[in-house]
């Protein structure tokens, strides 16, 4: 989820370069900690960066499920080809 949401980052113009981090808990359905590194190359300010993340995207274990479509994903493919790169994977459409 990261991945996809730190390439919607680029997408949307905030950032040339970004990395996301999530932090979770045990028990704990959100994320603790959202943090993000445009490693000098953000046109908007990371705070807004980070809310603009907690508004879009439903970063709960099921919400991923959910937005990924984690349910319908063929994995002996992944484990075959690998996760990155393959433009038929949810996460890198």
């Amino acid at each position: 989820m990261a991945r996809k949401i730190a390439k919607d980052i680029i997408r949307s113009g905030f950032a040339r370069r970004v990395e996301v981090q999530l932090a979770y808990a045990i028990g704990v359905a959100e994320p603790v900690s959202i943090s993000v590194d445009c490693f000098g190359t953000q046109r908007v300010p990371r705070a807004y960066i980070v809310f603009w993340i907690r508004k879009h995207y439903d970063l709960t274990p099921a919400g991923i499920i959910r937005s990924l479509c984690l349910r319908d994903v063929d994995y002996n493919a992944v484990s075959s080809y690998g996760h990155f790169w393959r433009s038929w994977m949810p996460w890198e459409k």
